[in-house]
């Protein structure tokens, strides 16, 4: 495993996070506590140091899960979270952050996130000044380590980084899936803030687990991502079959390709899931891998035959 540093920060990341939405079950099918547990603590033992996760995953279980699985290892783990787009008045945070922390099991997050801009799901405009002022008093606290932001823009994250250092943004970005490219990502390469790709196996595309037809069980949320819809499926499908050859002539399986894809570049660090131990375990390898430039090059020309016929939404679900 490569680490680095997470934005101007100490705090060491790993190339690989695991993230944990599935360990909360809501808007999933067929999770077990045993299996998230087990996946967890092949995660750490495969050099994985760095978990993301949310107040919103299963309304804290999936924090819950996190503390089961690796309260023992605390300090050598770097733990993640998020405070919903609902939460974002002053008290709301300092509330949401402490059940975070007893979710959690620990007193303190080294990274904590903006998980949506205010105004987004029903949530209220509550003004940046506010929610800044709230999370750079939880850091003076040591309740916090450090500022990230998710699902921002780069106007947006100009305008919460006027009352407070940001470290990081937490975007949705795989080969497949890159609208932040255009603006956020330079931006975030001038402010030395770390991106934390969320969704970089285009949820189990890019590891090649699915082929023809799709159907998901009901209440599966993958079910509205737009990739699995046409016309994007059958350019999805054609550009997987361009980058088999080129997996295997690097000795890669496909989901380690599509990571080191994103955790080649500095500052880029990639964020996967895992429903069992044996799955993770594959994406951990991914952490040794940095392809030439050669073969980036390629890649990032077989994934933009599907970006390319993509239209400005940023949402990657049809929700």
């Amino acid at each position: 495993m490569r680490y680095e540093k997470l934005g101007r920060t100490d705090i060491d990341l790993s190339k690989i996070i695991m993230g944990t939405w599935q360990a909360g079950k809501r808007m999933w099918s067929g999770i077990e506590d045993r299996d998230s547990i087990q996946a967890l603590q092949a995660a750490f033992d495969s050099g994985i140091t760095t978990f993301d996760t949310a107040e919103v995953y299963g309304e804290g279980h999936s924090e819950q899960i996190i503390g089961k699985a690796l309260g023992n290892h605390r300090h050598q783990i770097v733990i993640l979270s998020k405070v919903f787009s609902n939460h974002l008045r002053y008290d709301q945070v300092f509330e949401a952050c402490h059940r975070s922390l007893k979710n959690l099991g620990t007193d303190y997050l080294d990274l904590y996130q903006i998980h949506w801009p205010p105004g987004t799901w029903g949530g209220e405009e509550v003004p940046p000044e506010e929610t800044m002022r709230a999370l750079c008093e939880l850091v003076q606290q040591g309740k916090i380590r450090a500022i990230g932001v998710s699902n921002f823009n780069a106007e947006q994250i100009a305008e919460a980084s006027r009352y407070g250092r940001i470290d990081s943004l937490q975007p949705p970005y795989s080969l497949f899936w890159r609208a932040v490219e255009a603006e956020t990502l330079p931006y975030c390469r001038e402010q030395d803030q770390s991106v934390l790709a969320y969704s970089s196996l285009a949820q189990g595309i890019l590891a090649d687990r699915f082929a023809g037809e799709i159907h998901f069980e009901p209440g599966d949320h993958r079910a509205k991502n737009r990739l699995f819809q046409e016309p994007h499926w059958t350019r999805v499908q054609a550009a997987l079959a361009e980058l088999r050859p080129i997996a295997k002539a690097c000795g890669m399986t496909m989901a380690q390709l599509a990571l080191a894809w994103i955790t080649t570049k500095p500052g880029m660090f990639a964020i996967a899931g895992a429903r069992r131990a044996e799955q993770i375990r594959e994406t951990a390898a991914a952490g040794m891998h940095v392809l030439s430039d050669g073969d980036w090059a390629e890649v990032d020309r077989i994934g933009r035959t599907v970006t390319d016929h993509l239209d400005d939404n940023p949402l990657l679900w049809n929700f």
